[in-house]
């Protein structure tokens, strides 16, 4: 623990001067705090104030750029004590399951966390046992982690943080999107966790500042900075506020607050309520056999602002997406304007605006440019449309910052420009998705005057969503919904008094209780027979402080191990997992297997330079019983099929444009008196010249079969040795007789395949996890990068392997190419070329950030080296300066020269083991070059 040095208090963490930054945006102002230790502590503030990169730095996910940050007595930016305490800290990343597995199930994703930090099979059984009893998960062991519901996929990601007993808990923001009951059952089961861990500290960062009740230390910021810390008691005191909303608005700097003032609704005239404006009748979506929306009802009257309540995945955007037309409807309707919603009935669409949950808007257009162009959008009369800008401009603050991009406006600025964009063709109705997500008080308050305004003033009809349960308060009614399901509307103070509650929140949690639904939102088959046999609701499991004590195991620091240096037992749980999801996701498992296949009989069927069949057709000028022997000698070839003769040049130049014939031979007149008599014949010989090889190829066939024709009537004449030459020269085919353009191409194919696919897939491997955030696990875990990527790379190469077998078998069975050579020496030439494919593929990634980027970028550095620098065209030796060095150290080189003299020579080890060194050299090389460059953190 940390202790600082004119004080007997213990911290968990301390930090001094603590400065941090994306780009030109400042995340962390010079931020000194001690956070203490053995205490539950929480980090409030809205969205972009620097809670999610303070807890990152505490966890050892992000690099310390500036300042000095002290964590269980290490300096945590040396990367070895890091790596030493690593294993004492845990960390749950913002965002619902994002450290955890879609495609693995519950039981699978904790037992991976478990062989990361080395705990035996036994020990790691028993934790998952027990941490699943105490957080009620154990009837879902295993339910795939993609098909669980918010609640429950953070209680599993709390599981999996907690399976190695870890000093330090972080948690970033674990309950944002969760319904309110779920997040109450989410704290009772951190406060129960904490009371068995007496021990443990607790970092967790919230947006939700009425959360910062339960906590023992408080720390709020804002901008960058430390407004206060201190105990809740302390802070309300200080404030005199009588919730932490208001605290957190007395906290902020004068500045940012000037302006403030309380929100004040008034009530809806009660002559505005007779026209409805949305109405939902049995309104039921369904995606296959998932049904987002069940049968839900509701009515909204003209200038009403009705609330949308529910956690995230219950429906309501998809909901509010039926509404706009945006999906259809699987049953019910939806009506606006007592009209059924038509996604082409455009006149009714105008009269709605719409803002998504996310900033949708052009990020690299102005805000005037914005303006402008949705006014276009929405058929805005343009003599009218600098006046209307200026208007919603001045209305919604936004004056000052017009020429300004989006991306470089506060949260709340954005906020405000996605509600002027929505409004800018005066629609009579507004559907807002979570509009103010993430936006400190301040800026919700100004959010929440324009909608009040809007509605009022204006007569507009709100519809909108929110998690925030103080903003129910302010809306005319509100709906509850959960899994699909509204389970009640009315007026928010009608609904509290119901129950006999004083919130909406409890009034809320009331109603998803007698809802008849698990905590999560979701029915197990055992809770439904439970109903079924006539018991009512089914019980709810509570956390229990002494199951959770017992996952702690008097032999933890033993099971905690040695992190140091490499081990095999990581390295092949990054494996167990790579394959577990290779193997339930269709479309990558059929790229890794047919996608070399399917390429191979693309090229191997599609591509050939074999002249065959090839058609043509004479003008014959001489009309001789010469000239017709001339042309039965070709015809008569299997190279050429003979169309009918030509009459002339135009049609000879009209039959070649039309692909009717590519060759055209013109035979001049005299052609027979002048072979009789001994003279020099010129033919004409017309080719069609789009393909240059392939035309080559028809010039020396056709020169070949005229030297044969002139010989034979030479012998004829009794003339043969006087055509002959001085020395004949007697040409054959040591490796391919037949001169077959397949039976050189297809052995040639297979490595180009086999680089491209592997080195694809091993590349895709990483920036997935880069993508979808659960790269945070390699970060925050004692895991190696060289343990990382190996781990990755084996399933891989084992892959690559059976498409191997399969392009072989592909290749000999299929094709009928013949293989001459030492197939175990093959196989292991290919083994050591997957190898280093695969090696390549996981360098590439560590470079890329998107799945897009890395596809192409594979597909252009393997496939670009592989044809023009291999010797696939021409040989390695033939090439000059960059190229022939890129060619004598690029892997498909040596492969290609092992599959063509195996396949075509007969050769063995000790002929061709000068191209397996490099191989054996290049898988190790570049998989440790590509450790050297995979950060263990993020900048």
């Amino acid at each position: 623990m940390s202790r600082l040095d004119n004080s007997s208090q213990i911290y968990a963490a301390s930090a001094q001067a603590l400065t941090h930054r994306y780009g030109t945006t400042l995340a962390l102002n010079s931020v000194s705090l001690d956070i203490p230790a053995g205490k539950m502590t929480v980090v409030i503030g809205p969205d972009g104030v620097g809670k999610s990169s303070l807890l990152a730095l505490v966890a050892g996910a992000r690099k310390i750029q500036q300042g000095r940050l002290q964590v269980l007595d290490a300096d945590i930016s040396n990367s070895r004590l890091r790596r030493q305490i690593c294993p004492r800290i845990a960390y749950m990343p913002q965002g619902l399951g994002r450290n955890l597995y879609a495609t693995l199930s519950v039981s699978e994703n904790i037992a991976f966390f478990g062989r990361l930090f080395g705990l035996p099979e036994q020990e790691r059984e028993h934790r998952i046992h027990t941490l699943t009893r105490a957080t009620g998960l154990h009837k879902f062991l295993d339910r795939p982690a993609g098909k669980l519901s918010g609640g429950m996929r953070q209680k599993l990601g709390l599981c999996c943080a907690l399976i190695h007993d870890p000093e330090i808990l972080v948690l970033d923001e674990p309950t944002t999107g969760v319904d309110p009951l779920s997040r109450q059952q989410f704290w009772e089961l951190v406060s129960s966790l904490k009371q068995a861990r007496s021990n443990m500290s607790v970092l967790v960062a919230s947006a939700y500042m009425e959360e910062a009740q339960r906590f023992d230390h408080v720390v709020a910021m804002s901008e960058g900075r430390i407004l206060a810390t201190g105990t809740p008691a302390d802070l309300l005191q200080r404030t005199a506020a009588r919730n932490f909303e208001e605290a957190f608005v007395c906290l902020l700097p004068e500045i940012e607050r000037a302006n403030y003032r309380s929100i004040d609704v008034l009530p809806l005239s009660p002559g505005a309520l007779r026209e409805t404006a949305i109405e939902a009748q049995g309104l039921t979506i369904r995606f296959g056999d998932f049904t987002a929306v069940d049968n839900v009802s509701f009515r909204i009257q003209k200038g009403e602002i009705f609330g949308f309540l529910g956690s995230n995945g219950c429906g309501k955007t998809t909901t509010m997406k039926a509404l706009t037309g945006l999906l259809p409807a699987s049953e019910g309707e939806a009506r606006l304007f007592g009209k059924v919603v038509d996604t082409y009935d455009l006149a009714t669409r105008h009269r709605v605006g719409y803002m998504s949950q996310s900033f949708s808007l052009y990020s690299e257009l102005t805000v005037r440019q914005n303006l402008f162009l949705h006014a276009r959008l929405f058929s805005v009369p343009e003599e009218q449309i600098s006046a209307r800008v200026n208007e919603v401009a001045s209305r919604f603050s936004l004056l000052s910052n017009m020429d300004s991009l989006p991306g470089a406006m506060p949260l709340g600025h954005r906020q405000r420009l996605s509600l002027a964009v929505a409004v800018i063709h005066r629609p009579e109705i507004l559907i807002l998705d979570e509009p103010t997500s993430g936006v400190d008080p301040v800026a919700r308050d100004d959010f929440w005057r324009l909608l009040i305004e809007l509605s009022r003033r204006d007569g507009v009809t709100i519809f909108l969503s929110t998690h925030y349960m103080n903003e129910a308060q302010r809306c005319d009614r509100i709906s509850l919904m959960h899994a699909g399901k509204v389970l009640v509307t009315g007026r928010p103070a009608d609904l509290a008094e119901q129950r006999g509650l004083e919130s909406v929140e409890e009034t809320f949690i009331a109603w998803l209780k007698e809802a008849a639904l698990d905590p999560l939102g979701m029915q197990d088959d055992d809770d439904q027979a439970f109903q079924e046999q006539g018991h009512g609701r089914s019980p709810v499991e509570t956390p229990n402080a002494t199951n959770l004590s017992t996952a702690r195991s008097s032999q933890a620091s033993t099971y905690r191990g040695q992190f140091a240096g490499f081990d095999l037992q990581r390295l092949l749980s990054f494996s167990w997992r790579e394959w577990l999801e290779l193997r339930r996701d269709p479309l990558r498992l059929t790229m890794a297997l047919m996608g070399s296949v399917l390429l191979m009989v693309v090229i191997g069927f599609g591509i050939s330079m074999d002249v065959e069949d090839l058609k043509f057709a004479v003008l014959d000028r001489d009309q001789s019983h010469l000239s017709n022997d001339y042309v039965l000698s070709l015809s008569g070839s299997r190279y050429f099929v003979e169309q009918p003769p030509i009459k002339n040049y135009d049609e000879l130049d009209q039959r070649m444009r039309d692909g009717d014939i590519a060759l055209a031979i013109e035979i001049p007149p005299g052609f027979a008196r002048d072979v009789d008599r001994g003279r020099a014949v010129q033919l004409g010989v017309w080719l069609d010249g789009a393909m240059p090889m392939r035309a080559e190829t028809v010039q020396g066939y056709v020169k070949g079969m005229h030297l044969n024709w002139l010989e034979q009537q030479a012998r004829k004449a009794g003339q043969l040795d006087q055509t002959r030459a001085a020395a004949n020269i007697e040409v054959r085919f040591r490796y391919n007789p037949d001169v077959k353009s397949l039976v050189a191409m297809v052995p040639a194919v297979i490595p180009l395949l086999l680089m491209l696919i592997p080195a694809m897939l091993a590349t895709l491997s990483v920036v997935r996890e880069k993508e979808f955030g659960s790269i945070i696990n390699f970060y925050v875990t004692p895991a190696s990068s060289l343990e990382f990527l190996a781990g990755k790379q084996l399933p891989y190469v084992a892959l690559g392997m059976l498409s191997f077998v399969l392009l072989f078998c592909l290749a000999y069975f299929a094709f009928g190419i013949p293989f001459k050579g030492s197939f175990p020496v093959l196989v292991l030439g290919a083994f050591l070329y997957i190898g280093a494919a695969t090696a390549l593929g996981l360098l590439i990634s560590s470079f890329m950030r998107s799945q897009t980027a890395a596809v192409f970028g594979t597909a252009i550095l393997t496939l670009l080296p592989a044809v023009s620098y291999s010797g696939l065209i021409d040989p390695v030796s033939s090439l000059q300066g960059v190229g022939r060095w890129i060619g004598e150290i690029y892997p498909t080189a040596h492969f290609l020269t092992i599959a063509r003299g195996t396949f075509a020579k007969a050769l063995g080890f000790a002929d061709l083991q000068a191209s397996f060194w490099p191989l054996a050299i290049a898988g190790p090389v570049l998989l440790g070059a590509a450790a050297l460059f995979l950060r263990k953190q993020e900048v």
